[in-house]
């Protein structure tokens, strides 16, 4: 480590500058900051969101492109809230470079239904077929989805699909929590832009991470919830079914059965609410 400059309070020399530059980096600090102090963990301040709009603009890809891993999930948090409409949201996820996950993956997986639906089905993350073709739900878990969406009146044009991650974890294994901590932000994003009337949970990360329970899926699947959500500038009570994810049915076919008593408790729900 460098030596402090012998008389720190005269004009530094530009050897003495350097001294105390390296003796700063080598002392952990890694941030410039200003004379105002930040609140780092202060909300983001919304605002009122403007009609949808087709394009992103410029910004928010350089601001995309600018978060790096070090500074990953609070940019994140910055950067999902600076966005207002859906089609920003995907641009900006498919140029954020803070998740190590996207290096390794083949595409984003975004969405998939229709953007003003009103029942938004939440997973885990993709998998093969889903990294191969862009597409949430499209293996053999997402044909079981679709199947089971057929009888209570329901397919992807009425519906929303996406996924706690955009990115698929290698070999489909379980995602860190450090992994879904840097998605989050986005996921929140996601839901208070698209501004459903009904949630979907499928499986117990999504389950977990959303509702924050440490309980297990066996225990929340069939059981209402809510997940409180911006929409405009007024929070709202969202009604959430937490239920088993096709992937695990495909396992254990078994509990298909429990599966059923949820999506019928979901029709039930959705007609309730005029949205069948």
């Amino acid at each position: 480590m460098s030596d402090l400059p012998s008389n720190p309070k005269s004009d530094p020399s530009p050897a003495d500058s350097r001294a105390l530059l390296q003796w700063l980096v080598d002392a952990g600090a890694d941030e410039a900051i200003s004379e105002t102090p930040t609140d780092h963990f202060a909300a983001p301040a919304t605002s009122k969101r403007p009609a949808r709009s087709v394009a992103p603009s410029a910004s928010t890809i350089e601001a995309a492109k600018a978060v790096s891993l070090s500074t990953g999930p609070g940019s994140a948090r910055a950067l999902a809230a600076s966005c207002n409409t859906l089609s920003e949201l995907r641009t900006a996820l498919e140029n954020f470079e803070g998740s190590e996950l996207k290096r390794l993956a083949k595409n984003t997986v975004f969405a998939d239904g229709a953007a003003d639906a009103r029942i938004m089905f939440i997973g885990e993350a993709p998998g093969r077929d889903e990294d191969a073709q862009g597409v949430p739900f499209v293996g053999r878990a997402g044909k079981l989805l679709d199947r089971m969406l057929e009888p209570i009146g329901l397919d992807r044009s009425k519906v929303y699909i996406t996924n706690v991650l955009p990115w698929r974890p290698p070999q489909n294994r379980d995602p860190s929590g450090e992994e879904v901590a840097i998605c989050l932000p986005f996921l929140h994003r996601h839901i208070e832009l698209l501004d459903p009337r009904l949630l979907v949970l499928l499986g117990a990360v999504a389950t977990r991470h959303l509702l924050g329970s440490t309980e297990g899926i066996m225990r929340l699947r069939g059981r209402w919830d809510v997940y409180q959500a911006m929409s405009g500038e007024t929070m709202r009570a969202i009604p959430v079914m937490p239920t088993l994810h096709p992937a695990y049915l495909l396992r254990q076919p078994a509990a298909k059965r429990l599966a059923w008593r949820d999506f019928l408790a979901i029709a039930e729900r959705a007609e309730q609410l005029g949205l069948a």
